[in-house]
């Protein structure tokens, strides 16, 4: 533990202790007036965490007020969102309209949100441990930037994560700081807000000094702040370090309870336990039992000059740990109790409260209620006066050109993977502005996902130059990767939460630093699952990524069914805020990611998920590009039908060879058959929804793509349906138009073999597509 309990800093404590006040009070009432005083249609509990704003309000405003810079960015636990709103309501960038909706629709949101809120929120924070994580890879894309020269090292700030206790059973966060470490991460502030309760328990005691052992074998400075300056000045008298010894080893659950029932209890415990000892009786004694209270509960994290005096202790770049002792519900009636963390204060137990601050009837929403005038004035000049206020909004950023077509690779037979790594390298090669905002990282399967020419080509991203030993030795190798300030790839461990917060990180590279990169991310298909909460994540607050998955479904074959994936599909077609795509040919794929390049790129665009393969397959033929337009769409005719031909083969991926094998043996008795090619399913029924969403509210709406292309066929054709993963991912297709439906793909795990063996084992040959055909149209057993 490193001692922080030097002289007290400045007059600007009273200022921030008084701002303490109000951002406890506002979070407060913001939360009360939600839950007691606004109109219920529903009558479910609003909720609002008063417990978890109080433990933390302390620290904020010595953050906010104090330590923060204009280049700082943080990351705010997810219960102390209202503390958050509160403080940009001093600052005059939030309306009282949107505190009186909080968590109401168009109101201040549950939880600070980058795309719902209309205040200033560097990371949007929810799921727990991710808005911290986030911000160590935050830092690793500032340094990024700096090294490439896209941002001065002037113009460099923190990245801070403010996090409660119980976030610290997260895994993701330990996996981040393993990564932190390998990359030597700087400038970041993870803060604990260290009340020791939660949900459901209170912080076990034996993990005391096991943070701050895990936290300084990776390399951080941590600062423990566990006394008050009250506390301290008590522990220098008389029986006062008998007083310290007691509380050091008070546990976790004691402590709380006794917070809980003040000071007679505080009295009682301590002359049990320690009145025998020196001195500790008169030293009790001294403290009426509102100090005594007041005195135990004098914790690092409630005390400003302790928390002013940390701050500035850490101004260098390393990374740093505070791990500031708190109260959970701090100030509030339900201090310390156990169940406090979703506790309410009742009508009774607010009026109590306000009453304490001096706010008067009718006055709880007033920014500076309570306070004299010259009091409230000397504080608003304070507000103003701080960095925070002058901070100006996030940068615009410049778009990056894109080409009007990316190359496709040649070749008879190809993989979708195979094409993607050329064409990776084409680009990299090409100098063309577009290459050098591309950034790929991977979590250790960069050469089995194709990435390593691109590596070879743009190297790897280290702040310190990394040789490549082997090929200093002359021993041949096809990677010749050397790490270097100029590289463009991030390699990661194997961890796949980490791949998608570090692409998550990358794609706010423009509305946090001003600079786009264009992040490019591959994964094995089935794990994507591994990291889906951080994916999830990532979209929620638009970054801005491609993701490219492969290899994928069973068509992986050998390998076997834990790296076979099934439900991949369904999870690009209900992810918010990603595109997914599954193309079969390379210039399918080539004109995907030009697409997508742009995406990223544009206002009301987003991420995208290629789903790609290893299945080297033989090319089609083209007449011209009129295909290009509905393939960006969703869907093309790979094969025409008839004027109201009666069945159509649907296909998605690499599963084409036996669609079209099946198509030559079906087209004599299945006159007018058709082959539809759907490059992407999210996009087809995305656009169907859209489509009868706003029919079913009356507005006019053209036919959505996918009622376009099956428009085609007979209103009584039938559709087989044939993709290497979940048959739903298709099936749906049927209801655009009524048409009965055979669906077939992976609904069972997969196993070893070639693939003969496996697509004739799930029905996924030419054999099971003509069988299911004969059921579906000739009314056939399967």
């Amino acid at each position: 533990m490193i001692d922080v309990s030097v002289p007290a800093v400045s007059s600007a404590v009273d200022l921030l202790e008084t701002l303490d006040t109000r951002l406890r009070w506002l979070a407060s009432w913001t939360i009360h007036n939600a839950n007691h005083l606004r109109d219920s249609r529903d009558g479910l509990k609003v909720g609002g965490h008063q417990a978890s704003c109080a433990s933390i309000s302390t620290i904020m405003a010595a953050l906010y007020f104090h330590a923060l810079g204009p280049n700082d960015k943080v990351a705010v636990k997810p219960h102390a969102g209202p503390v958050l709103h509160a403080i940009h309501y001093l600052l005059g960038n939030q309306s009282l309209d949107q505190l009186k909706r909080f968590r109401g629709l168009g109101g201040a949101q549950s939880y600070p949100s980058r795309t719902k809120d209309r205040i200033p929120v560097d990371f949007s924070t929810g799921s727990v441990g991710l808005g911290v994580a986030i911000t160590l890879f935050a830092s690793l894309v500032q340094d990024y930037l700096v090294a490439h020269g896209q941002l001065a090292e002037s113009q460099a700030g923190r990245t801070i994560a403010l996090m409660g206790d119980a976030e610290l059973d997260e895994g993701n966060i330990y996996e981040a700081l393993i990564e932190g470490y390998k990359h030597d991460v700087r400038n970041c502030w993870w803060i604990v807000d260290y009340n020791r309760q939660s949900l459901d328990h209170t912080t076990a005691d034996r993990m005391f000094r096991r943070f701050d052992d895990i936290f300084e074998t990776c390399g951080w400075r941590v600062l423990t702040l566990k006394y008050g300056k009250r506390q301290l000045e008590a522990f220098r008298k008389p029986g006062g370090k008998t007083l310290q010894d007691w509380i050091d080893t008070c546990p976790n659950a004691d402590f709380a309870a006794l917070t809980y029932q003040g000071g007679a209890a505080w009295r009682e415990r301590l002359l049990r336990d320690i009145r025998d000892k020196p001195q500790v009786a008169k030293l009790i004694a001294s403290y009426d039992d509102a100090n005594l209270a007041a005195l135990m509960t004098n914790l690092g994290g409630h005390c400003i000059e302790t928390l002013v005096e940390a701050f500035d202790q850490a101004q260098d770049d390393r990374p740093t740990m505070f791990i500031a002792y708190t109260v959970k519900g701090f100030g509030l009636p339900f201090a310390g109790h156990k169940d406090n963390h979703a506790g309410l204060m009742n009508p009774t137990q607010i009026e109590g409260l306000r009453d304490e601050l001096g706010i008067a009837p009718g006055e709880e929403w007033e920014p500076f209620g309570g306070l004299g005038g010259n009091a409230a004035t000397v504080l608003k000049d304070f507000i103003a006066a701080s960095p925070l206020a002058a901070k100006e909004g996030e940068p615009q950023a410049a778009a990056v050109p894109v080409p009007d077509r990316l190359p496709v690779p040649e070749g008879n037979e190809q993989s979708t993977q195979a094409a993607f790594g050329k064409i990776l390298f084409e680009l990299a090669k090409s100098g063309h502005p577009l290459a050098d905002r591309i950034v790929t990282t991977s979590p250790d399967v960069t050469v089995s996902t194709n990435l390593g020419a691109f590596v070879n080509q743009r190297g790897l991203f280290r702040r310190s130059e990394l040789k490549d030993v082997f090929h200093a030795a002359r021993i041949p190798s096809a990677q010749k990767w050397s790490g270097h300030q100029a590289g463009q790839h991030i390699e990661l461990g194997i961890a796949e939460n980490n791949l998608f917060l570090m692409l998550a990180a990358l794609g706010l590279a423009a509305p946090l630093f001003g600079t786009r990169l264009l992040p490019v991310g591959t994964v094995y298909d089935p794990f994507i699952a591994r990291g889906l909460d951080a994916l999830n994540y990532g979209c929620y607050q638009d970054a801005r990524f491609l993701l490219v998955a492969t290899p994928a479904g069973v068509t992986l074959g050998p390998e076997g069914g834990a790296h076979q994936s099934i439900n991949s599909p369904l999870i690009g077609i209900g992810q918010p805020g990603l595109t997914y795509f599954e193309p079969a040919f390379a210039d399918e794929l080539a004109l995907l990611m030009r697409w997508s390049f742009a995406h990223l790129q544009a206002e009301d665009g987003g991420s995208v998920y290629l789903r790609l393969t290893t299945r080297s397959i033989e090319q089609v033929e083209r007449a011209d590009e009129a295909w290009e337009a509905d393939a960006l769409k969703g869907g093309y005719w790979l094969r025409r039908p008839a004027t109201d031909a009666e069945a159509a083969l649907v296909y998605t991926g690499a599963i084409v060879p036996e669609v079209l094998e099946a198509f030559e043996q079906l087209q004599d008795d299945v006159p007018g058959l058709g082959v539809l090619a759907v490059t992407s399913p999210d996009l087809l029924h995305r656009g169907w929804s859209a489509a009868r969403a706003a029919r079913g509210t009356g507005k006019s709406a053209a036919p959505s793509h996918v009622e376009t292309l099956l428009g085609a066929l007979s209103p009584t054709a039938g559709l087989v349906t044939i993709i290497d993963g979940s048959p739903s991912t298709l099936s749906w297709l049927g209801g655009v138009r009524g048409m009965r439906t055979s669906p077939l793909g992976i609904d069972r795990f997969g196993q070893t073999g070639d693939l003969p063996d496996l697509y004739r084992t799930y029905r996924l040959d030419a054999e099971a597509i003509v069988d299911a055909a004969a059921e579906l149209f000739l009314g056939l057993p399967a």
